[in-house]
C-alpha cells in the first residue's frame, strides 16, 4: 500500500508545482507539458498498484485459508533492499513540499567559487557552465553552425541589440561567439550583480536554463560602470552600453565588456530565471 501512497505523492508534487508556478525554478518552461502529463501518469500507475495491492492480499488470504499453518504469509519480512528504496523515494517528494524553494543568486556564484570553467581547459567534457552559454554539446557541429547562422541574422543586423528574457540565452551566446561582430555596438539587458571579491569587479548575470535546474548556469557579461557609480552583490539592474572586449587576467582571456553609459536600479522580476528557447 505503501507503494501506492508514493505514486500519488509525486502526482500531487507535480500538480503543486504547476498550481504555485514553481515549476519553472526546476525545468526549462519549454518541457511544462511533459512534467504536466507526469501527473496522470503517476495516478494511472497508483490505480494500477492498487489494484494489483488488493488483488494480492485476497490471494494472501486464500493461501492462509489452504496453508492452515498459522502464519500470515501477507505479513512475511521484506527484504532491506526494498526497505531502503521506500525512504528514497519519500525524500524528494517531502523535500520540495515542505522546504522552501531558494532562489539561485550571488551566494551559488560565491559558493562555487569565481572560477569559471568554460574559460578553463582542465576538463574539455563539462557541461558545467557560467557566463557564456553554449549549446554546442546538444548539436552536432553542421546543425550548430546552422543555428548560429539563423541567430546572426536575428541579432547580427542590429546596431542597439536589447535582449529581453526570452531571446537572453541565445542572444548572449551569439555574441560570445561572434564577439568581434559586436565590439561597438550597443548592448542592453537586465540582471543581478555580482562583485568579483578579487578583484572588485562588477559582473551582471542572469541564471538561466538551457533544459533544466541540473544544467542551468550564470550568464552575463563583465560591466565598465560609470565613474562612481559602486554596487553589491544582488541588485537588480537595467543597463545599456557599448561593448568592447578586455584581456580578463583572472580567466588569462580576452572576454566582452559593456561599457555602461545607461543604468537603473529595478525590482527582481517575478520569474528570475532565463530559458534556451528552441
Amino acid at each position: 500500500m505503501l507503494r501506492c501512497w508514493i505514486l500519488l505523492g509525486f502526482s500531487f508534487l507535480f500538480m503543486h508545482l504547476h498550481a504555485t508556478g514553481n515549476i519553472s525554478k526546476y525545468i526549462n518552461l519549454k518541457y511544462s507539458s511533459l512534467s504536466f502529463i507526469a501527473i496522470f501518469v503517476f495516478l494511472f500507475f497508483m490505480l494500477v498498484q492498487l489494484y494489483l495491492t488488493m488483488r494480492d492480499g485476497k490471494d494472501d488470504e486464500e493461501l492462509n485459508d489452504i496453508c492452515g499453518c498459522g502464519i500470515d504469509h501477507s505479513q512475511e519480512e521484506k527484504s532491506w533492499k526494498e526497505k531502503l528504496s521506500y525512504p528514497i523515494f519519500i525524500f524528494p517528494i517531502l523535500s520540495a513540499l515542505l522546504l522552501p524553494i531558494a532562489t539561485l543568486d550571488s551566494n551559488i556564484v560565491a559558493a562555487k567559487g569565481f572560477n569559471f570553467e568554460v574559460y578553463n581547459d582542465h576538463d574539455p567534457y563539462s557541461t558545467h557552465q557560467f557566463l557564456e552559454p553554449d549549446t554546442s554539446i546538444f548539436y552536432g557541429q553542421e546543425g550548430f553552425d546552422e543555428l548560429m547562422k539563423e541567430a546572426m541574422g536575428q541579432f547580427g543586423n542590429k546596431d542597439r541589440l536589447i535582449l529581453k528574457d526570452p531571446d537572453f540565452l541565445l542572444g548572449m551566446e551569439t555574441i560570445y561567439k561572434n564577439p568581434g561582430y559586436f565590439i561597438g555596438k550597443t548592448i542592453g539587458f537586465k540582471g543581478f550583480t555580482y562583485v568579483d571579491k578579487e578583484t572588485n569587479e562588477v559582473f551582471l548575470f542572469r541564471f538561466g536554463m538551457i533544459h533544466c535546474v541540473a544544467d542551468s548556469g550564470v550568464f552575463g557579461m563583465l560591466l565598465e560602470l560609470p565613474q562612481g557609480e559602486t554596487f553589491h552583490n544582488d541588485e537588480w539592474l537595467e543597463v545599456e552600453g557599448t561593448m568592447d572586449s578586455i584581456y580578463y587576467q583572472p580567466f588569462k582571456k580576452t572576454i566582452p565588456i559593456l561599457k555602461v553609459n545607461k543604468l537603473k536600479k529595478i525590482e527582481e522580476p517575478k520569474d528570475p530565471y532565463v530559458y534556451r528557447v528552441y
